[in-house]
């Protein structure tokens, strides 16, 4: 199995579907701590793209491992509450510093990356500071981790008494006071048009993966984007050369991303796609028809293009070429050449084939563990056994050997 990718980690990782949030409160739909997850990012992306427009450096890489390792953290501390946690933090640094080195010691023999685990430990240290000056990047990230907990409450507040959550609304607004120098902050708490991109993309959070079917646990279309982007940036790192800086930005992204059709079409599951051979391109051309009839419009001029090149033709290895007009187009090339010719910032390169694989080892995954877990169907054996046919002995994907992937999930 990859160096990066190994079934203890991937399996933790998938612990964050099982995670509740807002226990205690009424919640008239399932909180967890992935869908938390992707939402974050998909609000840290917004409000980077403005600050990007205005001439701004961001640090995307360290924004998107931070996304991981975030997560890791909360999977080990699930039990205590956040305001507990940073209260801690605020009048017990040093308990604090100590939590973090048991959370660190928790990952310690399971993340068999060296240089993955370093990088956790920075971050963690880093964490444990109590007084520190926050980058851009972090205020990004740490303003889009407190819009996407007012987005959830503000979404269950409607079955809760006032006074359940208004205290907890009024904290979280007034926190986000301190991010409003950030035009997407500000946009996005006026309810200005990324308000309304941020709505569809979380009418993923409500759309069930595998619908026609009981299964444990139940993941979203929301949360299963970003299990697929954290999962394509791992396996990334095992594709035998280091990945150039736009590269992992675009296939993280690209991922996270993948089904936001789906925000306006609905999940369509892979038997009804494909009952006839022209469905599958028909389907595709009705969901770009949509897309841009729904989606594009709220979409700010500085990521557009970006998004679509995120989206259109998102399972293929492709590159950014100059046309002879000076504009740019999405061309496909082979793996030997984007590893060879193309990993270059210039060429903003996308490894949509390592973003397949990854949709279909999180859909194994899916699959897998419910049945493990005594809850099966012929649906779930049927879609974990073709998934495992769509792959021979010994393909690479990408530098990525597919099949004693899958083969190490299911072993004992």
């Amino acid at each position: 199995m990859p160096a990066s990718l190994n079934k203890q980690f991937i399996l933790k990782i998938f612990e964050g579907f099982s995670i509740q949030r807002w226990n205690d409160l009424v919640r008239p739909f399932e909180l967890v701590e992935m869908d938390k997850a992707a939402e974050k990012m998909a609000c840290a992306y917004i409000i980077g793209k403005y600050e990007e427009s205005e001439g701004k450096k961001i640090d995307w890489e360290k924004m998107i491992y931070a996304s991981l390792f975030d997560l890791l953290k909360k999977i080990t501390l699930c039990d205590i509450k956040s305001p507990v946690q940073r209260m801690i933090r605020e009048k017990y640094p040093t308990e604090y510093k100590k939590i973090n080195e048991w959370v660190y010691s928790k990952y310690e023999n399971i993340i068999s990356d060296g240089d993955l685990l370093e990088k956790f430990k920075d971050f963690l240290e880093q964490e444990s500071k109590s007084e520190k000056d926050f980058s851009l990047t972090e205020r990004i990230l740490e303003a889009a981790h407190k819009f996407s907990s007012l987005r959830e409450l503000e979404m269950i507040s409607p079955v809760n008494e006032k006074e359940r959550v208004e205290g907890i609304h009024w904290e979280l607004r007034n926190n986000l006071q301190n991010y409003t120098d950030l035009t997407g902050v500000r946009m996005l708490l006026n309810h200005e048009k990324p308000f309304h991109f941020i709505m569809k993309i979380e009418q993923l959070r409500f759309q069930t993966r595998w619908n026609q079917t009981p299964r444990i646990p139940q993941t979203s279309v929301l949360g299963h984007c970003f299990f697929v982007a954290v999962t394509t940036l791992l396996l990334l790192r095992d594709t035998g050369k280091i990945p150039c800086k736009k590269r992992i930005y675009n296939d993280f992204f690209s991922a996270l991303f993948h089904d936001l059709p789906e925000s306006v079409t609905r999940d369509i599951i892979s038997p009804v796609k494909q009952a006839t051979n022209e469905l599958p391109g028909i389907i595709k051309q009705i969901e770009d028809e949509i897309v841009h009839a729904e989606l594009v419009p709220l979409m700010d001029s500085s990521y557009v293009d970006e998004i679509l090149y995120f989206t259109n033709d998102e399972f293929s290895n492709r590159i950014l070429v100059t046309e002879l007009d000076g504009g740019k187009a999405a061309q496909q090339v082979d793996w030997e050449e984007l590893r060879d010719n193309y990993n270059s910032d210039v060429y903003s390169p996308v490894d949509g084939k390592l973003v397949r694989l990854a949709d279909h080892l999180s859909a194994f995954i899916e699959a897998d563990c419910s049945i493990k877990y005594g809850i099966t169907s012929k649906q779930l054996t049927r879609g974990r056994d073709n998934i495992l046919k769509s792959y021979s002995s010994g393909k690479k994907i990408n530098g990525i050997d597919a099949m004693q992937l899958f083969w190490s999930i299911t072993e004992d």
